[in-house]
C-alpha cells in the first residue's frame, strides 16, 4: 500500500493527506518524530536525502518527495487540475507563490511559535517573518475578492497547496479577522467532499 512518511502537524504533509482523501486513494502514514530526528538517520535518507516530509513510497523502493510535486503526480488527470490552459497555469503560479512567498513565513512562524520554539537569537527574524507573512495574505485577500477559488471557478490544487497552512495561520500569531475573503474561502474549501481536518486521523477505511 501506498506510504506517507509524515510529521501530522504539518502542512505540507496535510496537502497531501488531503488530497488522497479527497481521491478515494488508500494509503498508510508512518508518523516520522521530527524532535529525534528521524528524517535525518541514513535510513531515512535514502528514501528522500534532503530528509523532509512529506514523502511518499510509491511502492516498495520507489520514492517522491515535495509536496506539490506528490500533489501534482498524484491528480495529474483528475478534476483537481484544470483543464483549461490559462486556469491549469494560475494553479501553477498559485503552488509557486505558496512555497516562495506563503509557506516560508507563515508556516516556518507557526512552526516557531506552536511546536519548536522560536531559535536563539532568531525573535527580530521572526518579526520579520510575521510582516512578510502578513504581506502574502493581503495578495491571497485581493484575489479571492474576485474569483471564489485560486485557479477561477474550480477548486483546485492551488485551493489544497494555500488553505493547508493558512486555515492554522493563526497559531503563527496572524490575525485572520481581517481576512473576510480568505474566510469565507474556507468555508468553500472545507464544503469540498471528503474534506479532511488537519487534526484528524486518516479514516480507518483506508
Amino acid at each position: 500500500m501506498l506510504k506517507l512518511y509524515q510529521f501530522q502537524p504539518s502542512g505540507n504533509c496535510y496537502k497531501v493527506r488531503l488530497l488522497l482523501n479527497q481521491l478515494g486513494t488508500p494509503f498508510q502514514v508512518v508518523e516520522m518524530d521530527l524532535m529525534a530526528g528521524a528524517t535525518r538517520t541514513p535510513e531515512f535518507k535514502a528514501k528522500n536525502p534532503i530528509a523532509r516530509v512529506p514523502t511518499v513510497e510509491l511502492e516498495p523502493g520507489k520514492f517522491l518527495a515535495e509536496s506539490n510535486a506528490i500533489l501534482w503526480y498524484f491528480a495529474e488527470g483528475t478534476p483537481f487540475i484544470p483543464t483549461d490552459k490559462l486556469e491549469r497555469a494560475r494553479m501553477l503560479q498559485w503552488m509557486f507563490f505558496e512555497q516562495y512567498s506563503h509557506e516560508p513565513y507563515i508556516a516556518v512562524a507557526r512552526a516557531w511559535i506552536s511546536f519548536f520554539g522560536v531559535p536563539a537569537g532568531k525573535e527580530r527574524e521572526l518579526e520579520e517573518r510575521i510582516q512578510k507573512g502578513y504581506v502574502a495574505l493581503d495578495v491571497m485577500e485581493g484575489e479571492l475578492k474576485q474569483r471564489p477559488f485560486f485557479a477561477g471557478n474550480q477548486y483546485s490544487l492551488a485551493d489544497i497547496s494555500l488553505y493547508a497552512y493558512t486555515h492554522v495561520a493563526e497559531e503563527g500569531r496572524f490575525d485572520l479577522s481581517r481576512y473576510p475573503a480568505i474566510r469565507a474561502w474556507f468555508e468553500r474549501v472545507q464544503a469540498q467532499p471528503r474534506h479532511l481536518r488537519i487534526t484528524d486521523a486518516v479514516p480507518a477505511a483506508s
